[in-house]
């Protein structure tokens, strides 16, 4: 992971104003907690960290570069694991359930 990439990346894909929240706000209905590769750095985990709060139905999120994990609770109406599984895929880690 090229962390200049990855910080310059959550930089351009975080819109103004993005976390904010239009009608109702999404209510934690389900968590899970991944196992994550291709942490690096520190920075790493922060970053997905904080691309995952802004997915459509996440409610929190606690990514640990020692741990090499990744714990999402969020609203099961908006999102899935799946959903999940994937976009960490897109942001270059490989997740699966821990």
């Amino acid at each position: 992971m090229d962390r200049r990439n990855f910080i310059r990346d959550i930089a351009v894909t975080m819109p103004a104003g993005s976390l904010t929240l239009e009608g109702a706000a999404p209510k934690e209905t389900a968590a899970v907690k991944f196992s994550v590769e291709g942490y690096t750095c520190i920075t790493c985990a922060v970053g997905l960290e904080t691309l995952l709060k802004m997915e459509k139905g996440v409610v929190r999120v606690s990514a640990s570069y020692p741990g090499k994990s990744a714990e999402v609770g969020y609203d099961s109406r908006l999102t899935n694991e799946k959903q999940l599984v994937d976009f960490i895929a897109k942001c270059g880690f490989k997740a699966r359930k821990a």
